[in-house]
């Protein structure tokens, strides 16, 4: 399953019936932020993502890409 970052954030907020100000709230970053989040931009700070990712149980990181 190729699922967007947005995506997967927006899919687990619902499976936890949070809203958006919920959300925000209960990790500690912007509701700016996170709308921003859900949105798809392009550009955020990994410290905030993994502050919100943190209450899922997960975590965005780097990943060696190998070549096939």
């Amino acid at each position: 399953m190729n699922t967007s970052l947005s995506g997967f954030i927006k899919e687990k907020r619902k499976q936890l019936k949070l809203t958006q100000p919920e959300l925000a709230e209960r990790t500690g970053v912007g509701l700016r932020f996170l709308r921003e989040l859900e949105q798809g931009k392009q550009s955020v700070r990994v410290d905030k993502v993994n502050q919100v990712l943190a209450l899922f149980g997960c975590e965005l990181g780097v990943n060696k890409k190998i070549e096939v």
